[in-house]
């Protein structure tokens, strides 16, 4: 009685060791915290976003908005993202089941020989089951073993630290669909971006016909004035090699709209091919006003910020986890069926036979590893709200950003739309002055330089300003509803 009480002593000691052994505190990783976001972005508190229009509504070219629908169909980074999704979704229904007993059935045959001169072989010469054995022995010598039944295990989670491995797979799941949606923003945004530089390219390629056709007229006058005595060669070369280059830009053009096709072809998953647009809709005025709301709309309108934030609870879920992972498990495991060493009484009342077995358990020799594991989700963590705010951070900046260029682009557009007149104007005088004789073929062709510049960097503005309207939807999380 003394022997047993010793045991019982000595395991209850063992395990209250165990357990208090695995619930010391562990070391603590100061979290930072997050830096408030400001309340406005130019002291003006309007909730009203253009994030909310659909982009169907924002854009309203419907070329423009044909070829969106075609990369939303097609575009292979969005199909990829889908498949990512899909694997995201699986891993959450493999967590839901976390936490709930697992059962399983089999059937087994197998075949087993005791030793003699162990308790088992000598137990089979003294049973009797069987009268067909010779020698006294009534089991056997080469038992067979025949089993049907049911099989379950079962983790039960009285410290909760399955259902934080739930939240961590729902949070992931529900990044991954916010991944997409930034990708579905940014797609919008590219071919967006590439159209008005398509029209844009289109509008400078006017412009450089149109010049060269006046270098033509031009180099015919100093051809006649150096027949006639007025000119020399050597302005005559001055004015072919003008118009040389004029048609060398007129070739980079050329090729910079080919490459601009075919990477939006590539986002619409399609082979190069041309791409048909309206110029004319580089003269349509551009939107006025954007309305941007506040900042703190960021938070649940950019896909990437909500991306950060699903993937930062996913840290905090996958921490939590750990440090109870230090904590005793209860597992319970049962069996039920019909075992026999014959086939014969497989399906019989006597041969039923079950088994439930339970008990706590809990990580000693392994410590060292389950602080490792703690110590990197700690790490995580900590990255992920770093994440977060440089996530939060740079939407903001990005905002701020277009709203100045919008504001700056629109003075930058008058006044080279004034340069241009006056270059323009320029342009008829110099050549009326030349063909009298006061002006030199050097301040035509400077004064011809002058205004083609002119007016493509006016194209050039204007290509920016539709940028910064596209750029400044994107930044404010427009576009994935």
């Amino acid at each position: 009685m003394m022997i047993k009480l010793k045991y019982y002593i000595l395991t209850c000691g063992l395990f209250m060791a165990m357990v208090f052994t695995n619930c010391q505190p562990l070391k603590t990783y100061k979290q930072p915290s997050l830096k408030p976001m400001p309340e406005s972005y130019n002291n003006k508190k309007d909730s009203t976003n253009d994030a909310a229009i659909n982009w169907k509504s924002y854009f309203t070219d419907t070329t423009l908005i044909a070829l969106i629908d075609t990369s939303l169909n097609n575009n292979i980074d969005l199909l990829m993202t889908l498949q990512r999704i899909e694997m995201a979704q699986n891993q959450l229904n493999f967590a839901k089941v976390l936490g709930k007993p697992f059962v399983g059935a089999g059937i087994s045959a197998g075949q087993k020989r005791f030793g003699k001169y162990t308790m088992d072989g000598v137990g089979n010469y003294d049973t009797n089951f069987s009268n067909n054995i010779t020698n006294d022995q009534k089991i056997p010598e080469h038992l067979p073993d025949f089993n049907i039944g049911l099989q379950s295990s079962w983790e039960i989670d009285i410290w909760g630290k399955l259902r934080n491995k739930k939240k961590a797979a729902i949070a992931r799941y529900l990044a991954s669909v916010e991944g997409k949606n930034w990708i579905i923003t940014n797609l919008i945004s590219e071919i967006s971006a590439g159209y008005y530089s398509l029209i844009a390219l289109d509008n400078e390629l006017d412009i450089i016909k149109e010049t060269r056709n006046l270098q033509l007229n031009e180099l015919q006058i100093i051809q006649a004035q150096k027949e006639a005595g007025y000119a020399n060669e050597l302005a005559v070369k001055q004015f072919e090699s003008r118009i040389l280059n004029t048609r060398s830009l007129e070739v980079e053009i050329l090729q910079s709209i080919i490459e601009i096709e075919n990477k939006i072809n590539f986002l619409l998953g399609r082979y190069p091919q041309p791409i048909y647009r309206d110029k004319l809709q580089f003269t349509k005025p551009l939107p006025t006003q954007i309305r941007m709301g506040v900042p703190a709309q960021l938070l649940r309108n950019r896909p990437d910020v909500k991306k950060a934030e699903y993937e930062l609870l996913a840290a905090k879920a996958d921490v939590e986890a750990a440090r109870l992972a230090f904590y005793p498990s209860l597992n319970i495991n049962a069996t039920l069926g019909f075992q026999t060493f014959n086939p014969a009484y497989v399906i019989a009342p006597q041969s039923l036979a079950y088994n439930v077995l339970g008990g706590l358990s809990a990580p000693i020799i392994n410590r060292k590893g389950l602080i490792a594991d703690f110590g990197v989700t700690s790490a995580v963590q900590i990255e992920a709200l770093y994440n977060y705010q440089k996530s939060i951070i740079g939407a903001y900046t990005e905002v701020y950003n277009e709203m100045s260029n919008i504001k700056n682009l629109s003075l930058i557009q008058d006044l080279k739309s004034k340069e241009v007149n006056v270059l323009t104007e320029s342009i008829v005088t110099s050549t009326d002055l030349f063909k009298t004789g006061r002006a030199t073929y050097l301040e035509v062709l400077l004064t011809q330089a002058n205004a083609l510049q002119a007016r493509i960097e006016l194209i050039n503005v204007k290509k920016r300003q539709y940028d910064a309207v596209v750029n400044i939807y994107k930044a404010l999380g427009g576009g994935w509803r």
